[in-house]
């Protein structure tokens, strides 16, 4: 046998190593979303069974209550608030954090590196430790329970995390073609808008959808400065959590609806997301 062939061999057997562990590895993270997907389709009384009831009879009763047919709470206004927080704020993070990452990568200030570590150093401050003066904040300029609080608090908490993303990715884009958009007279909103986010696109949708989860998934501060008018979904899940009663097909249903928007999000963009994450990874 040839030292090709068994070299050929090894890499072949290497590889069918690292496939498999990759797929136990994705079975492991799947099982506990299967497992709630199952129990969300079990009565109260089947899924606080204990060992679980695989064969037990599936219903759509926990979605019901869920969705209010049952006479409870309609989870919509706090699924739109949760958009329109989630949305807006993302959009305000881009439109800061590219020019931002554009001084900092194509043209950049002195002192580029301390820029960009103060910006990450935003986010070692425990969040819970900026709380009580936020509340005081909004309670007295009479913003509780107001989605537009959240937007402007869920832009100054991602947009750190986007000025360092965006900065690699525009790190890669070739400086020849935007001198070449500057000597045929584009102004830098030009040259931002027409030539260097096209090139970052994915860079720029992996940034975007990061910040759209984050926001999405933030409870903290929406738990302590909204009520009811500007209730979000994480919020809105949290009510189904009684000291009382059964309450585990209930949750098992709210946590699948409302986590279907950054599945789905995540699943139109996953081509951009990988593109994204390993732009500039391999020369």
């Amino acid at each position: 046998m040839s030292s090709t062939t068994v070299r050929t061999g090894g890499r072949f057997r290497g590889g069918a190593g690292l496939g498999l562990v990759a797929w136990l590895a994705g079975i492991v993270f799947f099982l506990p979303i299967a497992w709630m997907a199952l129990t969300s389709f079990h009565s109260e009384a089947d899924a606080a069974t204990n060992p679980p009831s695989f064969t037990a009879a599936l219903t759509l009763d926990g979605y019901r209550e869920f969705f209010g047919t049952g006479g409870g709470a309609s989870p919509w206004p706090a699924l739109i608030n949760s958009t329109v927080a989630s949305v807006a704020s993302t959009l305000l993070v881009l439109l800061l954090a590219l020019p931002a990452a554009y001084a900092l990568s194509i043209r950049p200030v002195k002192k580029w590196t301390d820029v960009l570590f103060f910006f990450l150093s935003t986010k070692m401050l425990p969040v819970v430790a900026g709380l009580l003066p936020i509340y005081l904040f909004a309670k007295n300029t009479d913003l509780l329970d107001n989605i537009w609080l959240l937007v402007i608090l869920y832009t100054s908490m991602n947009l750190p995390i986007a000025v360092w993303m965006m900065q690699s990715f525009l790190a890669e884009v070739p400086v020849a073609i935007i001198e070449a958009a500057r000597v045929d007279g584009a102004k830098l909103p030009t040259v931002l808008a027409r030539v260097v986010a096209p090139i970052a696109l994915p860079g720029i949708a992996a940034t975007s959808l990061i910040c759209f989860i984050f926001s999405w998934n933030e409870l903290l501060f929406a738990r302590v400065l909204t009520g009811v008018v500007a209730e979000t979904a994480p919020v809105f899940l949290t009510g189904f959590i009684t000291s009382q009663g059964l309450f585990l097909a209930k949750v098992c249903a709210a946590s699948l609806v409302i986590s279907l928007p950054v599945l789905a999000a995540g699943f139109a963009a996953q081509d951009k997301l990988v593109q994204g994450l390993s732009l500039g990874a391999v020369k």
